[in-house]
């Protein structure tokens, strides 16, 4: 079955004109209507990405953006089909990640809240109870999964009183197929045993014709910033936007949307 896919266009404005953008929104396997993959793994994100382009004829690059837990799909594209690829953004990170030193992760990690840091390990050490984790009443549950506020900006609280207030804001949830095939699974597949990290990959786009840009909010409390600060430190061919009072939601803000296609396309930093 074809994964759950949204098509759409828009204009962006260039140094060479204006641009028609094909937009092309698929919901990665146990999402909406996408079939599970209980074998998911990160190289198979890549893999899938691949597969769907060939199928729709993008043809031989196109654009990739992950956004949040879907950034670990970004890397994995980097990683595995660099030739295919023109520009990336990816935010999402890994606690175990062998490269990064370990006060670096350390501060990342710490400024999780504990009952966080406790839905992680398990994600990482017993995956097997990830889903009793997340539903049992014992224990703390992830304040993403719980829906927690506290793990929200000021930001992002405003985004999401915006959108929850608009009357189309009601929808068919993508995590239908429940959640421990979409959110669970990704949790322990972000948190698992990487193949590689992002201090392992080299300039895919050393002939300039292409970007790579890293954007985070500097107030995002889901993902730490720590370590995409210092993967931008060390890779210095990755374009790093740093959003001064931006959330976790900072893409939901107004202009961020146009702002971030905008630099992929005619690669502004």
């Amino acid at each position: 079955m074809w994964p759950s896919i949204k098509l759409s266009t828009c204009m962006v404005s260039g140094p060479e004109g204006i641009m028609l953008l094909l937009q092309l929104l698929y919901l990665r396997p146990g999402y909406g209507e996408s079939d599970p993959n209980p074998k998911k793994t990160v190289k198979s994100m890549a893999m899938d990405i691949e597969e769907l382009a060939d199928q729709l004829g993008l043809g031989s690059k196109f654009y990739v953006i992950g956004y949040s837990i879907g950034g670990q799909a970004v890397w994995s594209c980097l990683k595995y089909i660099p030739n295919r690829l023109a520009t990336l953004l990816a935010p999402a990170v890994t606690y175990w990640w062998p490269n990064f030193p370990a006060n670096v992760l350390n501060e990342a990690f710490n400024q999780k809240s504990r009952k966080d840091q406790w839905v992680i390990r398990v994600a990482h050490y017993a995956p097997w109870l990830v889903y009793w984790w997340n539903t049992q009443e014992l224990f703390p549950a992830s304040s993403v999964l719980a829906n927690n506020s506290d793990v929200l900006s000021s930001q992002d609280k405003e985004i999401t009183s915006r959108i929850y207030s608009r009357k189309d804001s009601v929808s068919q949830p993508v995590t239908e197929q429940g959640e421990f095939e979409s959110l669970h699974r990704d949790l322990i597949v972000t948190q698992g045993a990487w193949e590689f990290d992002p201090l392992d990959l080299g300039n895919p786009f050393a002939n300039n014709k292409g970007f790579v840009h890293l954007w985070h909010g500097d107030e995002d409390k889901i993902v730490p910033i720590t370590m995409n600060r210092y993967i931008a430190e060390q890779l210095p061919w990755i374009w790093y936007h740093e959003v001064s009072g931006g959330g976790h939601f900072f893409p939901l803000a107004d202009g961020m949307s146009n702002a971030i296609i905008k630099a992929l396309l005619v690669g502004e930093k």
